[in-house]
């Protein structure tokens, strides 16, 4: 079955990405964390392969930015306006009717995810209409379909704690079988920076995740100021 991962992925521009980490970081910080976080999350996809890979981008008019940090293999969508689950579920629809079987849409948040558990939440498709990979957030790192599910991405909270109850309650209450990933946490706030960081050094993640890792040794992670804000 043909199958296609699209990245959701805003221009790592300041007061534009990752606006929730200023403050303590400054926007341009923020921005280039945004970069790393993309560009790491572009090499986990790159690793799964006998799949086609997308970026779906905001705004519009940044084609040619993308372009230039995508490896040519990778298809650019342009995002459409509205809510998240607006363009989620318009990008789907595009994979779709490109005559893919199955779709796994993406977040750039999570640049420490494995492969492996991408190419689980496509495979598991071939018994559940849908997969979701929970965050300890509440949200979902990932959402993978064998067909248009437009019902569960309309009328959910976005960035709230209730995301993934939300979405399970709408997908079961339209009849969809659904299996959820290992649980993952996703970079939203300093404090998730500093586990990361931590993460990372203690050997307790496997992804290399270089982009971020400079990204974040930039930001100053690396020492002091790591350990002021773990404790803030």
């Amino acid at each position: 079955m043909r199958s296609a991962i699209a990245v959701m992925a805003k221009a790592p521009f300041p007061r534009l990405a990752k606006t929730r980490l200023c403050p303590p970081l400054l926007p341009r910080e923020a921005a280039d964390l945004a970069r790393g976080f993309l560009l790491d999350t572009i090499d986990t996809v790159q690793a799964v392969r006998q799949v086609d890979p997308f970026i779906a981008y905001t705004p519009p008019e940044e084609e040619a930015l993308f372009r230039a940090v995508c490896p040519p293999r990778f298809g650019l969508i342009p995002q459409p306006e509205g809510d998240l689950g607006v363009r989620l579920a318009c990008i789907a629809e595009v994979l779709f009717l490109s005559g893919y079987r199955r779709v796994l849409l993406m977040g750039s948040d999570t640049p420490h995810l494995p492969p492996r558990a991408l190419r689980e939440g496509l495979s598991l498709l071939e018994e559940a209409d849908i997969t979701l990979g929970p965050c300890e957030d509440g949200g979902y790192y990932l959402v993978g379909m064998r067909r248009p599910v437009p019902e569960i991405f309309a009328g959910v909270p976005w960035s709230t704690a209730d995301v993934l109850a939300r979405t399970l309650a709408r997908a079961r209450a339209a009849g969809h079988t659904v299996f959820l990933l290992a649980p993952e946490y996703d970079l939203d706030r300093v404090e998730d920076l500093v586990r990361l960081w931590d993460d990372l050094a203690r050997g307790m993640i496997r992804a290399e995740c270089r982009h971020t890792k400079r990204a974040l040794a930039r930001a100053g992670f690396s020492g002091e100021r790591s350990r002021h804000m773990a404790v803030r």
